[in-house]
């Protein structure tokens, strides 16, 4: 139901704030520093309407998240969410959200952020985290696996799809600039994305 989606964006606000020095750092030292900043300013803009985002079907919740990302975040990663979940918008039109039908929905807006950013999994870019994720929640979903193992297998490839950035060399954005020297750094948008993944898991798991 769409009256969660106050509380999974409280917790997925509180886990960034609480991350940003981090985060910060992180993009500072391989990108243009501004991931964060731009992140919090699209959270709060979701947190303004996250009470009309409860009357919606889960169809139009999702693009008015994406639309409202793509127009208060700015930089790539505005667009990129942006494209996520106005894609997952349009997968999720007259669907019942259960998992499998979720699980599809989410691979369809990770698909589109691949071909929005013209990039794959080990380019050391956000996709990293989701496509980990996309992949687990679909092998779930075919075994029919409990919500809540769901939920803790995509927290563990999140953080592993998270964690295998810092080995790569980055083929995409500012980062990319660097060569080798973008080795040994996390990339930021991977770290959001794990970190806002494991908020909404645990938001989910807790109901």
């Amino acid at each position: 139901m769409t009256t969660s989606l106050p509380n999974i964006i409280t917790a997925i606000q509180n886990t960034i704030n609480a991350n940003a020095d981090e985060v910060a750092e992180l993009d500072r030292a391989i990108g243009d520093g501004d991931h964060v900043v731009n992140l919090q300013r699209g959270l709060d803009a979701l947190n303004n309407v996250s009470e009309e985002l409860t009357t919606m079907n889960w169809s139009a919740a999702f693009m008015k998240i994406g639309m409202t990302l793509m127009s208060t975040m700015g930089g790539a990663s505005g667009s990129l969410f942006g494209t996520l979940f106005v894609s997952m918008g349009k997968a999720a039109k007259g669907q019942e959200l259960d998992l499998t039908a979720f699980s599809e929905i989410f691979s369809q807006g990770v698909e589109s952020v691949k071909k929005r950013g013209k990039a794959d999994l080990g380019e050391k870019t956000m996709l990293d985290t989701l496509i980990p994720v996309a992949n687990s929640l679909q092998a779930d979903a075919a075994s029919n696996a409990p919500l809540a193992v769901t939920l803790d297998n995509a927290k563990a490839v999140a953080i592993v799809g998270m964690e295998s950035t810092k080995d790569m060399i980055a083929t995409k954005g500012r980062a990319s600039f660097l060569g080798e020297r973008a080795i040994g750094h996390i990339d930021a948008g991977a770290r959001t994305s794990q970190l806002m993944i494991c908020a909404i898991a645990d938001v989910l798991d807790s109901h």
